[in-house]
C-alpha cells in the first residue's frame, strides 16, 4: 500500500492575519485562516447533468450585521497557469517550484485579453511561481491598469518593510494573496520523473489511477480526494465569504486545485470531476449572486461584447471602463 503524505506537515506553515484591506476600500470579511475538515460529494452520478447556464446551488456564510454589501453580484474567475518548463519536458511537477515557459507566458496574456473588461477586487493564487505568474501577467492586459501587489506575512518585518503608504497608491493596486491550499496535488515520489518513463516502470493502468483516480494517492503523494479537503476548505472560508460581500476574485491556481474547487461549484460527483480537463490559461467565469454560484463558461475576448451581457453589472463595468479610457 502506498504511503499517503500528512497534512500535518503542510499545515505548519502560520495562517495569515495581514488584511487585504490596507488596499480595498471595504475590509475583508474574516481573516485568511486554516481549517482542517471533510469534504463530503456524492458518490454517484445525478439522473440528469445541470445546463451550462443554471444556477448552481451553493452554501454562503451569512455576512455580519455590521458589514453593507459592495454588490449583491460578484464575479469569480479561475484560470489554470500557463504551461511550465517540466510540462513542456513531460515531468510530473506537482508542488515543485517551476516557471513558465514562453508558451506559458503567452498563455497567460492571452489569458489576461479575455478577462480585461471583468472586474477584479482581490486576487488568490498558489504559492507556486507558476501560478503568480499568471495572475500578475494576465493582469497587464486589464483595462483598469491596476497594479497587483502580493501580499506579505512571513515576518513582522515583512509586512512592514512592504507597506504601501500612499492611499492613492494603494487604491490603483489589488492584493495578492498566495496560499499553499490552492497548490497543486502533491504527487510524492513521482515528482521530476519522466510521464511516459513512470508507465513503463510501473505500468500504464498504476499510473493511470494514480493521476486519474479520485481516492488513490501515489507513492508518499495525495489524492484528488486529498487536494479537495485543503483547497474546497480555503475557498468556503477565505474565498467565498469576498463573493458574498460583492468583491470580485480572480483565483490562479494548479488544474487538481481548480478541479477541486470546480466540484464544489458544480456539484460534481466523484466519477464526473476524475474526468473533468481544464485548458492551461483559459479563464472560466462564474456569477455569484444569491448565494448562487452561476458558471458562465469562458470570457470570449475584449472585442465579443456579448460574453460581458451576461448580467447587467458586468455590461456597465465595461461601459465604465470605455467611458473612462477613451
Amino acid at each position: 500500500m502506498a504511503t499517503v503524505v500528512s497534512h500535518q506537515a503542510i499545515a505548519s506553515h502560520k495562517p495569515s492575519h495581514y488584511k487585504a484591506s490596507h488596499f480595498l476600500k471595504e475590509p475583508l470579511n474574516v481573516p485568511i485562516k486554516l481549517r482542517q475538515k471533510q469534504f463530503k460529494i456524492q458518490a454517484t452520478a445525478p439522473s440528469q447533468q445541470a445546463p451550462l447556464l443554471d444556477p448552481v446551488l451553493s452554501p454562503s456564510k451569512p455576512l455580519p450585521q455590521s458589514h453593507k454589501k459592495k454588490s449583491n453580484e460578484a464575479s469569480l474567475i479561475l484560470i489554470r497557469h500557463g504551461e511550465s518548463l517540466w510540462n513542456e519536458k513531460n515531468l510530473f511537477t506537482g508542488c515543485v517550484d517551476v516557471p513558465l515557459t514562453e508558451k506559458g507566458v503567452a498563455e497567460a496574456i492571452q489569458a489576461g485579453k479575455r478577462i480585461s473588461n471583468i472586474p477584479v477586487d482581490l486576487i488568490f493564487t498558489s504559492t507556486l511561481i507558476r501560478a503568480q505568474m499568471t495572475a500578475m501577467l494576465a493582469m497587464t492586459q486589464h483595462r483598469c491598469k491596476k497594479v497587483p501587489i502580493i501580499l506579505h506575512d512571513e515576518s513582522e518585518k515583512a509586512q512592514t518593510w512592504s507597506h504601501v503608504f500612499s492611499e492613492e497608491t494603494r487604491k490603483q493596486s489589488i492584493p495578492v494573496i498566495a496560499a499553499w491550499q490552492l497548490n497543486e496535488r502533491m504527487y510524492g515520489e513521482l515528482q521530476g520523473l519522466n510521464k511516459e518513463e513512470t508507465a513503463e516502470r510501473y505500468g500504464t493502468q498504476q499510473v493511470h489511477e494514480w493521476r486519474r483516480s479520485y481516492n488513490i494517492p501515489p507513492p508518499k503523494g495525495e489524492s484528488l480526494e486529498m487536494c479537495a479537503e485543503r483547497a474546497v476548505a480555503y475557498f468556503e472560508d477565505n474565498i467565498q465569504p469576498e463573493l458574498a460581500f460583492g468583491n470580485n476574485v480572480l483565483i490562479a491556481a494548479h488544474g487538481n486545485s481548480l478541479r477541486s474547487i470546480i466540484m464544489y461549484l458544480d456539484k460534481l460527483t466523484s466519477q464526473e470531476v476524475t474526468s473533468l480537463e481544464l485548458s492551461t490559461g483559459l479563464p472560466l467565469l462564474y456569477i455569484f449572486k444569491d448565494r448562487k454560484f452561476m458558471r458562465r463558461g469562458s470570457p470570449v475576448g475584449p472585442t465579443e461584447a456579448g460574453v460581458y451581457a451576461y448580467t447587467k453589472r458586468l455590461a456597465q463595468y465595461r461601459q465604465k471602463l470605455d467611458e473612462t479610457l477613451t
